[in-house]
């Protein structure tokens, strides 16, 4: 059973993606974009976690988030494990609010 058996057979399964998808797809083209990074938090590389916002800075090594609540993210690049541009987030329209007043 060669390497892309295992991977077809562990997808199956559900319990493993295939490496392909981990792919860093952001440039500093992208400045101003909306992105998703997913990065190494800790120096054994075993734990990730994600953040989401707008691409403020990709120079000198260094990756810059601003999250939704305006908080900055810096990320070093050589921890980014997958990154890529996504939509903007969606915008919903407000719901009418029934007021009370009037009513008897």
């Amino acid at each position: 059973m060669g390497q892309n058996d295992d991977v077809a057979a562990a997808s199956r399964r559900g319990s493993v993606r295939p490496a392909a998808l981990l792919i860093v797809r952001i440039t500093p083209a992208d400045i101003g974009r909306r992105v998703t990074i997913r990065h190494r938090i800790s120096a054994d590389a075993t734990t990730l976690t994600d953040v989401m916002g707008h691409l403020r800075s990709l120079s000198d090594g260094l990756v810059v988030i601003e999250r939704h609540d305006g908080e900055l993210i810096e990320i070093a690049e050589t921890a980014m494990v997958a990154a890529k541009v996504i939509p903007p987030k969606a915008v919903r329209p407000e719901r009418p609010t029934t007021s009370q007043e009037g009513n008897p």
